[in-house]
């Protein structure tokens, strides 16, 4: 099957798909009735066109008394529906089908259980009556009702009047069959029935049916139930609407032009103003041509299922709401990222950084000595159980840190930052849009602190690894320590030569001093002396470190409020801007 287009704009199938779409994404976030309602028009419309499209349904709707049946029964050239004084006196749909060859199926998604399949007799001066059709009706339950004979000509007596409606027909049916072929009307309860179930089965078939015949007569065209109920939210119909006033023979003419002008006015208030307003009487025939003629130029344009989609479209789109652009997204990364460091304690794990550095620095490289002391100090990074390193080698935490747990004022502002993150994104988008960003900012907060944490032990593992010249000055230290080690020896072994007066062995000399003497003094200088310089550059690397650790915490601490708030938020303006742009294609 071809897919209709217009001269403009995106097929049905297109709009259908936006409209879906729409429908998918605003779930959650938009009442479930309108969300509900699009998918309902979406499924319909799908099934609409898997049924016959040489058909189009049109079904003559009105208040109790406009003379809905009379018309019926005019245009059908038949009496099909009963009319009389009692109301309501329709109770069930019934249709009247013109060339009815594959209209069973639609009929039976519009559950109409009584048919009758009309086809028109010879016209002329020796015919049995002008205009006379031969119809008969089917139910679902497989009843044949035969109205071959007209009503009076040996039949089962009609009902009352139903002989004078038929002949009063006749202008109206003149010139066979094929003008209507392919028509489906529809004979509907009264919209205003005191029966429940009469209402319901005409709001049911007004959402269905290609095309809807308004009938109304003069004494109630203005009814606020016709206008508030279903003219006025059906505005997007108008091209596949038709008002009909009928009962204009019991008004003089200049009465007729006044009733047709109002009745325009209203539908004007309502947004229809484009629609056909048709003075018609069934009763006298007046005006029935010319509904018959628009009733035979909208089956033969085949177009009114479509365009009663399309307006289902719109309509169901337009309650989805308004295709706003999405605003651009606010960089609030900064402020979220710094009041997520002061709340996890970076600057005191910066200053813990720093002095771990210089305190391990001095334990690797100080004077032997002199550096097992320094072990007594507790170290700064493992104090706040930062750095600490799984069995496979890679940084990783176990448990939560040491770091001191973020203040009451810490927490709020990272709570007012988060706040922040979900107003700034939400400015400018439709309320229950705008409800859903805030939430999405708020949808993780309960993880955020543990993660944060969990980035901070793993950051710090960096600050705990060695330097390459550590391990170079620490064999200097203890290259320097056996020379002082071996001249102390030396010195140790001439003193005990000479305290037992054994022979002095010739001593070599480094210019005034003995060998012994200068290795001891020289290695002793020499030691104190690497582990000065070499505390220097601890304290210029601590610093350094320092700055990096900074740098990485607040990049691993920034990347965790992505994770957290910002994406669940961008997500969500995505899926705005995705619904926006659905919306919008099934508005077009």
């Amino acid at each position: 099957m071809k897919l209709l287009r217009r001269k403009e704009g995106p097929s049905l199938d297109s709009r259908l798909a936006g409209l879906l779409e729409a429908a998918e994404l605003a779930e959650g976030r938009l009442p479930e009735e309108v969300v509900a309602g699009a998918r309902a028009v979406s499924e319909r419309a799908g099934v609409r066109r898997g049924l016959s499209l040489d058909h189009t349904v049109a079904a003559l709707a009105g208040a109790t008394g406009s003379g809905k049946s009379s018309l019926y029964n005019a245009l059908a050239g038949h009496a099909l529906a009963a009319v009389g004084v009692t109301r309501p006196t329709t109770s069930a749909a019934q249709a009247a089908v013109w060339d009815g060859e594959g209209a069973g199926p639609l009929l039976d998604w519009l559950e109409i259980p009584r048919r009758h399949s009309a086809t028109a007799g010879p016209s002329g001066p020796n015919s049995a009556g002008p205009g006379r059709s031969d119809l008969t009706g089917t139910p679902a339950l497989g009843e044949r009702i035969d109205l071959a004979e007209p009503p009076g000509a040996g039949g089962p007596p009609g009902p009352a009047g139903a002989s004078r409606v038929a002949g009063a027909a006749g202008a109206a049916v003149r010139g066979g069959p094929s003008e209507l072929a392919g028509l489906v009307l529809l004979d509907l309860p009264d919209h205003d029935s005191i029966e429940l179930s009469h209402r319901l089965e005409v709001d049911r078939l007004v959402e269905l049916v290609d095309l809807l015949v308004w009938v109304v007569d003069p004494q109630k065209y203005a009814d606020a139930a016709l206008h508030e109920r279903y003219l006025r939210p059906l505005a997007a119909h108008r091209d596949v609407m038709l008002l009909v006033l009928n009962q204009v023979d019991r008004l003089p003419s200049h009465a007729v032009d006044r009733c047709v002008r109002d009745l325009g006015r209203l539908l004007e208030d309502d947004g229809l103003a484009d629609v056909p307003v048709l003075a018609v009487s069934a009763r006298t025939g007046t005006g029935l041509p010319e509904l018959r003629r628009h009733l035979a130029d909208r089956v033969a344009d085949r177009r009114s299922w479509s365009a009663r989609l399309t307006a289902d479209i719109a309509t169901a789109a337009a309650r989805l709401g308004d295709p706003t652009p999405p605003p651009e997204n606010p960089s609030t990364a900064g402020a979220l990222t710094d009041a997520l460091a002061r709340a996890a304690g970076v600057p005191a794990v910066v200053e813990a950084v720093a002095r771990g550095h210089r305190h391990r620095a001095v334990v690797a490289t100080g004077w032997p000595v002199t550096r097992w002391m320094r072990r007594f100090r507790p170290d700064p990074i493992r104090r706040l159980r930062l750095g600490a390193v799984a069995a496979g080698g890679r940084p990783e935490i176990v448990g939560r840190t040491s770091v001191p747990a973020a203040s009451v004022m810490q927490r709020a502002q990272v709570e007012t930052a988060i706040r922040d993150v979900g107003e700034k994104a939400a400015a400018g988008l439709p309320g229950p849009w705008a409800a859903a960003v805030r939430q999405a900012a708020r949808s993780r907060s309960a993880d955020l602190a543990d993660a944060v944490d969990r980035a901070v032990g793993v950051t710090s593992a960096g600050a705990t690894r060695r330097p390459r010249w550590w391990r170079a000055v620490n064999v200097l230290q203890w290259l320097v320590f056996a020379a002082m080690a071996a001249g102390a020896l030396w010195l140790g072994g001439l003193f005990a030569m000479d305290y037992l007066r054994l022979p002095q062995p010739p001593l070599p000399t480094a210019g005034p001093l003995p060998w012994p003497t200068a290795l001891l003094i020289g290695g002793a200088l020499a030691g104190v002396l690497v582990a000065l310089l070499s505390r220097l550059a601890a304290w210029a690397g601590g610093r350094r470190r320092a700055r990096r650790a900074s740098k990485a915490l607040r990049a691993a601490i920034g990347q965790v409020g992505k994770e957290h708030v910002l994406d669940p938020v961008a997500t969500e303006l995505d899926r705005y801007a995705r619904f926006t742009e659905a919306l919008k294609l099934a508005r077009a």
